[in-house]
């Protein structure tokens, strides 16, 4: 089903890209927070790594000084041999300081040592809180990061005596192989997922959209000429299933004034037209009963001129019952419109055939098309073209030959019929009447024709409506369903 299309956002996009966002960021979070996690994990076991590589050299160090009270300067004496074993056991360069920051020795030959001193920041710090002090740097000769590790040296009396100076190489990389492994794995999982999001996001956005565009539609049709308002069908127990309720009791509730609305005017219009037919009997009874009246005044049987008085009478008088036989035969044509059988007939062929009745050759039909069909009943159709066509020969100018001109065209499922004549016209004030049921220009008749035409379209659910210049003509404009 197409979709109408509107500024901005419409609901169906809206609730897309809204689903679909939150199903980014909880993709998003759901891997970026182990990411980090993992991450963090992966850091903190490469420093306890290295922290039990730097406890297990310090802790041979307090074992080779803790066997007798040991001073500083007794240090180089003491360790020269040991601290080979030291760093060789533990694979690690050990470099120790005095108090002072100034070399003693090293497992390393001096020339080799590049740091012949330790800085005098790190030397207070280290004394100050004897805790371990972690500088990280950057070998550029090794391509490799480090950390400085400092720590104080103390004597089995827990007097310091030196600081033990440790370059730790370590790759972190091998700790975060396992975390690329499962960057690699979740950002597979989650192009998956982003599709399935994307895939769900438009199903469920498509059917909602659906499901009220539906609803929208059928509520648009809604009018009171609607024979038919059918109900929603919807068994989903949703929200929409609420509306689809709410709409199905306005249609009951709007079915039943129409159908109050439709007694009450159809009331009003027979009132209407009894009160009209009432006049028009009333009108020749009066006339009627006075001329009795003066003929039984003046009655003289023995009058030479009687036989021509009576037979004036009865003239009268049958003239008179004439005149109500029209009226009755009007309002009987009216109000008992025939039943309608639709089929399917050829519209150019049909009112050719209604045409040739007047048999005039001011009557011109033209057509867009060679055959439009229509579905539609003869009997009315033939109604509607003969009284329209009728209604414009009467309205023949003295000032000019009469031409009626019967357009016929098809637009797309609709038909358009339009009778044109150049007859007097009529004038605003009286346009706007000229389909009532009471209302006539002539001098005679009931003023029913262009209401049972309008009647007969409207059962048709057609329109007609007329655009009029006087002293130029009408034009009659029929528009109907091909209900094809």
């Amino acid at each position: 089903m197409p979709f109408t299309k509107y500024k901005g956002y419409s609901l169906r996009n809206r609730v897309f890209f809204g689903f679909l966002l939150v199903c980014l960021l909880s993709v998003a979070a759901s891997s970026l927070v182990p990411y980090f996690v993992l991450r963090k994990n992966a850091l903190e076991q490469s420093k306890i790594e290295m922290q039990e590589k730097t406890n297990a050299v310090i802790r041979y160090l307090d074992y080779a000084v803790s066997l007798s009270i040991v001073e500083t300067e007794d240090l180089p004496e003491l360790l020269k041999n040991k601290i080979f074993e030291i760093a060789d056991v533990n694979q690690h360069d050990v470099i120790i300081y005095d108090l002072r920051g100034d070399y003693l020795l090293s497992n390393k030959d001096k020339n080799l040592v590049e740091q012949k001193k330790v800085p005098i920041n790190i030397v207070n710090k280290i004394l100050a809180d004897g805790a371990r002090y972690d500088i990280r740097g950057y070998d550029a000769n090794k391509d490799a990061v480090f950390t400085s590790s400092y720590l104080l040296l103390k004597n089995n009396v827990w007097e310091p005596i030196g600081i033990v100076y440790i370059p730790l190489y370590h790759n972190e990389s091998a700790y975060l192989d396992v975390l690329h492994q499962y960057v690699m794995y979740i950002l597979m999982v989650d192009f998956v997922l982003i599709f399935l999001s994307v895939w769900l996001s438009w199903v469920i956005s498509n059917r909602l959209a659906t499901n009220i565009t539906k609803f929208s539609d059928m509520i648009t049709r809604i009018t009171l000429f609607e024979n038919e308002m059918k109900p929603i069908k919807y068994y989903k127990n949703d929200e929409l299933n609420a509306l689809a309720r709410a709409y199905n009791r306005m249609i009951l509730q709007i079915q039943d004034q129409k159908e109050r609305l439709t007694f009450k005017a159809s009331e009003e219009a027979w009132r209407e037209m009894a009160k009209q037919v009432a006049h028009e009997v009333k009108n020749p009874l009066t006339p009627m009963k006075l001329t009795i009246q003066n003929f039984e005044r003046k009655f003289d049987a023995q009058a030479p001129d009687i036989n021509d008085k009576v037979k004036k009478l009865t003239k009268t008088m049958v003239d008179q019952i004439d005149l109500i036989a029209t009226v009755a035969s009007a309002f009987s044509e009216f109000a008992k419109l025939p039943e309608k059988t639709n089929e399917i007939i050829n519209l150019n062929s049909e009112i050719d055939d209604i045409l040739r009745v007047f048999n005039d050759d001011n009557i011109f039909v033209h057509s867009n098309k060679s055959n439009i069909m229509i579905n539609i009943d003869r009997i009315y159709l033939s109604r509607i073209i003969t009284n329209l066509v009728t209604n414009a020969k009467q309205a023949e100018s003295p000032e000019r030959q009469m031409m009626v001109n019967v357009d016929i065209e098809q637009h797309y499922r609709r038909v358009i019929i339009s009778v044109q004549d150049n007859g007097t016209g009529i004038s605003d004030s009286l346009i706007d009447k000229i389909f009532e049921p009471n209302f006539t220009s002539k001098t005679s008749g009931m003023g029913l024709g262009l209401s049972m035409v309008r009647k007969m379209i409207e059962d048709y659910k057609g329109q007609i409506s007329v655009k009029s210049e006087i002293g130029k003509g009408s034009t009659f404009t029929i528009t109907l369903p091909t209900n094809l």
